[in-house]
């Protein structure tokens, strides 16, 4: 498997995850939504998702070194995390 495949692989969790807290969410989630604003991350899940990304990255999160904007969209989410 490549490592394009791996990321896209990995985005596709973070997707279904996104959809589970998000059961009424209808359509597509688009690579470039804004997660924050549209409200499809919300504080309550946040640490929740900081720890599937350190398991789909295999890396440990620092929470102090993180910013808002690092979780807007799931194009800032792969460059930053995967």
């Amino acid at each position: 498997m490549d490592l394009r495949s791996v990321r896209d692989a990995r985005m596709d969790e973070i997707v279904a995850w996104i959809r589970a807290k998000n059961p009424d969410l209808e359509g597509a989630v688009l690579p470039d939504a804004d997660l924050i604003e549209t409200r499809l991350l919300e504080s309550l899940a946040f640490l929740e998702f900081v720890g599937l990304l350190e398991e789909l990255s295999g890396a440990t999160i620092d929470v102090g070194s993180l910013s808002i904007d690092d979780f807007r969209t799931l194009d800032r989410i792969a460059e930053r995390f995967l």
